[in-house]
């Protein structure tokens, strides 16, 4: 009976420390892979602006058309990243002033850039009269500061593993140069790096 308790332990023991072992070598695996295959998020920046026009004539609404590149770079040396659901808009003063405009899908290799050059506005939108008040008074000194937003969802690839997908929404403070009667390409005074927001 004794001999019989004393093999039952150590067949316990032997269970007990295999599947110590099986854990903390399942456990160093996953850390190894979430360390070699963990994404680093894209960034994001303005870097060109075009206004082709700014009508803040009608009461109540603005028609805007306006054109921003925006530079996506993804940091990452083994991450794919897929971008879907994609559109861009631009707001004054944390008002709408273009509707958004949906884009197309796209995917990002490791390490690579790429570019997004959305036009945006062409309709009617109604805004406070502070929006247009104070787009007049900025237009007269020369310069507006725009925010032009990028939403929509994106989803990371790194070797056979896929994420699952994140909402995002990004924002880029950006202060435009503008003249009265001049359309087109329009200096950028300041363009920070954008915010992501995942």
């Amino acid at each position: 009976m004794a001999k019989g308790n004393h093999t039952h332990c150590v067949c316990g023991r032997l269970l007990c420390s295999f599947f110590t072992i099986f854990l903390l070598l399942a456990g160093t695996t996953a850390l190894t892979v979430w360390l070699v295959y963990h994404p680093s998020h894209p960034r994001f920046k303005v870097v060109a602006a075009a206004v082709y026009t700014i009508n803040t004539t009608s009461p109540q609404t603005i028609s805007t058309t306006m054109q921003f590149t925006l530079v996506l770079y993804n940091p990452s040396k083994r991450t794919t990243i897929f971008y879907d659901r994609l559109s861009a808009s631009v707001s004054y003063r944390n008002q709408a002033v273009t509707l958004p405009m949906s884009l197309h899908e796209l995917f990002q290799e490791p390490k690579s850039t790429v570019a997004l050059s959305p036009m945006v506005g062409g309709e009617c939108v109604p805004v406070s009269q502070e929006v247009l008040d104070g787009l007049v008074v900025d237009q007269q000194y020369g310069v507006v500061g725009l925010r032009v937003e990028l939403m929509g969802r994106l989803r990371y690839k790194a070797g056979p593993f896929w994420s699952k997908h994140y909402r995002m929404y990004v924002k880029c403070d950006v202060l435009v140069g503008v003249k009265e009667g001049v359309d087109g390409q329009a200096p950028l005074l300041g363009s920070p790096d954008c915010v992501l927001d995942v």
